[in-house]
């Protein structure tokens, strides 16, 4: 009896809908936005080393880019099956689809570790001839690989936490891995207090340390904490037709996210061509920009459950109210950002211990591709939406377009003509076509999924004014 009032009484369908999100998101923001700085901190220490160190790590990005990519992927998919049966106070299928999650994630590791372990050379043989450049990336790829049971183990028990609605405690977890990861990268990396100097292979240790710490946690805080999902698997099989209803909306989230990774591969080998300091400038560049994004994504981690649950619920008031906020609320972030990377480019680059010739790539490259960050904001809450209500497609057509079909191909063509400084209009073009098509996908969506939901409530109402 008391479990079922728990239950009932849950946060995501009775607090009023600002609070909710503020209360959800916030946590959820603070946490990535530290995360945000450990990204940076990382690199900011492998800059020490040399500018090839650096060029080495953001060449890895698209592989490390996929392993985190398919983790959040498959969390996405456990988290809008799971809300969306609390919604619907099916409490069976949501303990099920947690511990499928949990399955999936070990075997996501396993095929991460086999990949890292052999394939890493080739990977970089493929972007670059210098042999330092491939001698560090090697280094930080296989570490981060073999030992990435802590990323998957992270991010799926925090995604049971924000199914539930417990953003703060992922906050806990997320904060406590990325403070671990920002002391003990210099201690790893140059070999302080009597630790072997480990170079990049050190910065990897540090990250891949803080992961599982954090997933340590996680679990742990589940145990305890989580009252609506219990975690038993005595006699535990997997479950194919949960596995692919996590699937159905967590692939195309995959997919979305590794389309990412082939854009990043494409571009950075178009802008080796030109230096690897046009590399290693990009790779900045995507340290950066997750200040500015990590806070959107967090405030997404607290919109989908949100809108999972009151879609199980059937309440579409709270579903558009949460959309139009997270809107609002996720551009006036990216404008912040726009604003602070126009007035210091160079400052911002200063601290990745940039050279002149790095400062006078990056100072333009900074300035053109932030211009697209409010259509950004926009993208990703709405791709985020397609994918709580169970759209992942819409979402997976979204970022194929701008990444593959539009800013990859244009950065291209606009390579042809020598100047380094048009490829960086690649990001505002494609992220125009972006938002032209969220918004027809946003309009398709709407008239699918919640005006019908505004047409059964009038119908109940009448019923019961009857």
């Amino acid at each position: 009896m008391e479990e079922s009032t728990v239950r009932k009484d849950n946060k995501m369908g009775v607090m009023p809908v600002n609070k909710l999100l503020l209360n959800m998101s916030i946590p959820m923001m603070i946490s990535m936005l530290v995360q945000a700085l450990y990204n940076v901190v990382d690199s900011m220490f492998v800059a020490q080393i040399n500018e090839d160190a650096l060029t080495a790590v953001s060449l890895a990005f698209p592989a490390q880019n996929l392993m985190i990519s398919v983790a959040i992927g498959t969390g996405v998919g456990v988290n809008a099956l799971l809300s969306k049966s609390l919604g619907q106070k099916n409490y069976e299928l949501a303990n099920n689809t947690a511990k499928n999650g949990v399955f999936l994630a070990l075997c996501s590791f396993v095929a991460f570790a086999l990949l890292g372990g052999f394939f890493s050379e080739i990977f970089f043989r493929a972007q670059t001839s210098e042999d330092i450049i491939v001698r560090y990336g090697v280094d930080y790829l296989v570490v981060c690989s073999v030992f990435s049971f802590g990323l998957f183990g992270q991010i799926i028990f925090e995604r049971l936490l924000q199914s539930t609605g417990k953003t703060f405690y992922t906050m806990i977890t997320q904060g406590t891995g990325a403070i671990i990861n920002i002391i003990f990268d210099p201690i790893m990396i140059f070999g302080l207090f009597g630790f072997p100097k480990m170079g990049t292979a050190g910065a990897a240790a540090a990250t891949v340390f803080g992961q599982i710490v954090a997933m340590l946690l996680a679990i742990f805080i589940n145990h305890k904490k989580n009252e609506e999902v219990r975690l038993s698997f005595r006699g535990f099989r997997p479950q194919g037709n949960i596995i692919r209803r996590i699937y159905a909306v967590g692939v195309p989230s995959i997919i979305m996210s590794a389309i990412g990774s082939v854009m990043t591969f494409g571009l950075n080998k178009i802008l080796i061509a030109f230096s690897t300091t046009a590399t290693a400038v990009f790779g900045v560049y995507f340290k950066l920009q997750s200040f500015a994004f990590m806070p959107v994504f967090g405030l997404n981690n607290g919109m989908v459950p949100i809108i999972a649950f009151n879609y199980g619920a059937q309440n579409p008031k709270r579903i558009t109210k949460t959309i139009r906020l997270s809107v609002l609320y996720a551009v006036s972030i990216m404008l912040v950002a726009l604003l602070v990377v126009q007035i210091i480019p160079d400052k911002l680059l200063l601290v990745f211990n940039a050279s002149e010739n790095m400062l006078k790539i990056g100072e333009p490259a900074l300035r053109i591709i932030s211009l697209s960050f409010l259509l950004a904001g926009f993208g990703v809450v709405s791709s985020s939406v397609f994918q709580a209500l169970s759209h992942g497609i819409m979402s997976l057509m979204v970022s194929l377009i701008r990444q593959l079909v539009v800013l990859l191909p244009v950065a291209f063509f606009l390579s042809l003509t020598g100047v380094l400084e048009l490829v960086w209009w690649a990001f505002p073009i494609a992220e125009l076509f972006s938002a032209v098509l969220c918004v027809i996908f946003l309009r398709h969506v709407y008239h699918k999924e919640i005006k019908p939901l505004y047409a059964l409530q009038n119908e109940q109402n009448c019923e019961t004014a009857q």
